[in-house]
């Protein structure tokens, strides 16, 4: 994979030194502190309530109350912001006519592409680490269940990783990072919205919008139940965004 470890190196020093980065990370961070502290406040008013009625105490659970609904607000919040991660990939490069200097280099398409997701992934890892020690918290206040904490990671690191493998196509489609952004927000809301017209449809036609929807797979995971079919799918929706990267590239070569 000649080529890789520079172009990883030389995104992850853009990434880093532009304040898109940061403005981002606050963004993110600033909403998960928002939504945990809310999450956690509803928690501790409700024990109050069920301390004085017993017959509530056995519904209170800190995984279903707080843990869950952190990650699921994590993945709305991942929807708005990772097109502005991603918009910037190829669209950047085209506009200012680097990428046909990186065609003229003795680097591949593969590791070209590759460099530039494994760098927005290693980005977006630093962004989850950031959120740590909110759920670190949590034992402050009582006993969480790590296993269910680990799997919802590993289910909003998939979904991130399908969002990045989408726009950084989107992004290979066009110079215009507005227009890269806008619609990588428009593709990953259709596939977030596509498995709620099961009911409409109906039939096998249903149970297939039904697999095509993103979010449907992460319900699992948010549950602590790791289902092999819901990471598989995660891992086909990337391999495909980054093939159909790939494919833009080669033709993009061709073309120049």
């Amino acid at each position: 994979m000649k080529g890789f470890s520079a172009v990883y190196k030389k995104e992850l020093y853009v990434f880093m030194a532009s304040p898109i980065f940061f403005v981002m990370a606050f963004i993110f961070l600033g909403l998960m502190g928002y939504f945990f502290y809310t999450s956690v406040a509803f928690y501790n008013l409700m024990s109050y309530q069920a301390a004085q009625n017993p017959y509530m105490a056995p519904e209170m659970n800190m995984t279903s109350m707080v843990v869950r609904p952190f990650f699921g607000d994590m993945a709305i919040v991942m929807l708005f912001i990772f097109p502005l991660l991603t918009m910037r990939l190829f669209s950047e490069e085209k506009k200012s006519g680097t990428i046909e200097l990186l065609f003229t280099l003795p680097i591949k398409e593969q590791a070209l592409a590759l460099a530039k997701y494994v760098a927005s992934l290693t980005v977006f890892g630093i962004m989850l680490l950031g959120t740590i020690p909110f759920l670190l918290l949590m034992n402050v206040f009582g006993t969480p269940d790590w296993g269910v904490i680990m799997s919802g990671y590993l289910g909003v690191f998939l979904l991130g990783s399908a969002f990045i493998a989408l726009g950084m196509f989107v992004s290979s489609l066009t110079e215009n990072q507005i227009v890269a952004a806008c619609v990588a927000f428009g593709a990953l809301l259709m596939f977030w919205l596509i498995g709620w017209v099961k009911s409409y449809i109906g039939g096998a036609g249903g149970e297939v919008m039904e697999y095509l929807g993103i979010l449907g797979h992460l319900d699992n995971l948010l549950k602590g139940l790791i289902d092999s079919r819901d990471v598989l799918y995660y891992v086909l929706f990337t391999l495909f965004f980054v093939f159909c990267t790939l494919r833009t590239l080669d033709s993009k070569k061709w073309r120049s």
